[in-house]
């Protein structure tokens, strides 16, 4: 359409410019062609051609990628229902009256759910329900079209893979802990689907409204915390449930229909959200999808730990326990773990995993004490060696100081191993009134924590994978040769180094000679922790540098 020049006029009706001078009389000036603005629809059409012209792909290559991940999908759900059928077949029955303290399978998975929930709010939260990536913010965000139609895929893609995750967590654990089936287990996961979408359009709308991702990450904290909360509360007052109901029909429809009315709202209030938001959280998004692709954990934590802007309003801290340059490296980790909520909540959920496989007593047996003690201490671990695998990114601080790289090493695993003390702990007092003789249990953990320190720094300094090395054809896509050593590095100290604790476990008895042979296999995994001979590109890169200058000297 065609329409006049916009330019301002004089009192006489003269055209004048953004100066307030008369503009000439000149034909070129008068009329101009706006052209026809497109819908949101045909900009996302248009779009989606030209990658795929760009990339070449064609419609049969995309059905093959479809039919490849969900197959791919499919196999993975089935295949962990079948171990977790297993695993439920191979627990002993339920007793007949429940002890008081004890806790009954069907409240835990109870509680499971409530913190899968929780996890899920938190991760939503972080990453944004709804955002943009770049190149979309770059050139989406600035044209005068309709924001929703432009929004609307990204709006109900994440609360679709939601509904799937959910839907497949409340199947497997129903159908293999809980032993449903038929139109019991169909409506259970119909109703973990929608609950799951209920969660993310939550978020999603708290997002519109003008809510911090940090305090729709921190409600999620709060959710996965009350987990274990109220998992002691049941054991402390004996009130367990002896089954769970099965869900009815009509609560499916409800679930349903509150998440049709919550995805209703989010979509009118897709246009309202500020581009910054959008930007932040497609930003946050890209990082962590790109971070699974890779097979890069590190990646993956660095982007939910910083996918949440930090608050206006923080306390600072006079760090006076940094006397030199060795206590400024334990403070700087000590720091950044008490800044980070979610390690934080992630060591209290750890600590609480052996109290509750000690509490239900179909979980209170040697496989599911080890698997317990296996998983809360490395996730204890893991949440406090946030530090060396921020270094391992930016090892600024450890290039500053006076330090050697081992002696850095080492000190990267203070924190950690305070943290595994304490952990071991709380694991190890139940884990030995679970066995008896709760003093040898005790001493066991403590002399073990310094694996638990290795093994997680050693992960969070491996190096990352050689994607410039030939690639291997998987289910999963295509990966390089020797992902595999390279994901182990941390994982193989805890499977080898702790022997001792994993053979006392079994037997259910602590001697002398598994204790002094934990002391020698913890010296053991200290000292290849600290080994530099495997650097990560960063540190490779900074050697180089320092080479050439010196050679420049």
């Amino acid at each position: 359409m065609t329409g006049p020049a916009v330019s301002p006029a004089g009192p006489a009706g003269a055209e004048r410019d953004s100066a307030g001078d008369e503009l000439p009389d000149d034909p070129r000036v008068g009329d101009f062609d706006l052209g026809e603005v497109p819908s949101a629809r045909s900009i996302r059409r248009f779009t989606a051609q030209a990658a795929r012209a760009k990339a070449g792909a064609s419609v049969g290559s995309l059905l093959t990628d479809v039919y490849t991940a969900v197959t791919s999908v499919v196999i993975s759900v089935l295949i962990v229902l079948g171990v977790v059928q297993q695993l439920g077949s191979a627990l002993p029955p339920a007793p007949p009256a429940h002890a008081s303290g004890g806790l009954s399978l069907p409240a835990l998975v109870a509680l499971v759910l409530l913190a899968a929930a929780g996890a899920l709010l938190s991760t939503a939260g972080r990453l944004g329900p709804v955002g943009a990536e770049g190149a979309q913010a770059a050139w989406w965000l600035p044209l005068p079209v309709d924001r929703r139609g432009l929004l609307r895929p990204s709006a109900r893609r994440v609360p679709l893979v939601a509904a799937l995750a959910g839907a497949s967590v409340v199947v497997v654990l129903e159908a293999g802990l809980l032993a449903r089936g038929g139109g019991d287990l169909l409506r259970a996961g119909l109703l973990g689907a929608c609950l799951a979408g209920v969660v993310v359009l939550a978020a999603a709308l708290a997002q519109t409204r003008g809510v911090p991702r940090r305090r729709i990450a921190l409600a999620g904290d709060l959710v996965l915390v009350a987990a274990p909360v109220l998992a002691a509360l049941v054991v402390l007052t004996g009130r367990t449930p002896a089954a769970l109901p099965s869900p009815s029909w009509l609560v499916v429809v409800g679930a349903a229909a509150t998440a049709a009315l919550l995805a209703t709202a989010v979509d009118r209030r897709l246009g309202v959200l500020p581009g910054r938001t959008l930007r932040e959280g497609g930003s946050v998004a890209t990082q962590a999808v790109g971070a699974v692709v890779s097979l890069d954990s590190r990646e993956l934590g660095r982007a939910l730990t910083g996918g949440v802007a930090p608050s206006v309003r923080r306390r600072v801290s006079r760090l006076r326990t940094a006397r030199g340059p060795a206590t400024a490296l334990v403070t700087a980790d000590l720091v950044v773990l008490r800044r980070s909520l979610r390690h934080v909540v992630q060591i209290v959920v750890a600590a609480g995993l052996p109290v509750l496989a000690t509490a239900v007593p179909q979980l209170a047996s040697t496989v599911g004490v080890l698997v317990a003690v296996l998983a809360g201490g490395w996730m204890a671990a893991s949440a406090s060696a946030e530090g060396a695998r921020w270094a391992e990114m930016a090892p600024v601080l450890d290039r500053l100081l006076p330090l050697g790289h081992r002696t850095v090493r080492r000190l990267r695993m203070v924190v950690p191993g305070v943290v595994a003390l304490l952990w071991s702990l709380v694991a190890f007092a139940v884990v030995g009134r679970w066995a008896g003789a709760t003093q040898d249990w005790l001493m066991l953990g403590v002399v073990a924590a310094p694996v638990w320190a290795a093994a997680a720094v050693r992960a969070a300094y491996r190096p990352a994978p050689r994607w410039d090395k030939p690639l291997v054809a998987t289910p999963a896509g295509a990966l390089p040769t020797g992902v595999l050593s390279v994901i182990a590095r941390g994982p193989d100290l805890v499977a080898f180094c702790l022997l001792p604790l994993w053979i006392a476990i079994g037997l259910g008895t602590v001697t002398t000679l598994m204790v002094t042979a934990q002391v020698w296999l913890s010296v053991i995994a200290v000292m290849i922790a600290s080994s530099t001979a495997e650097k990560g590109w960063m540190e490779r890169m900074l050697d180089d540098q320092e080479q050439r200058k010196g050679a420049a000297a």
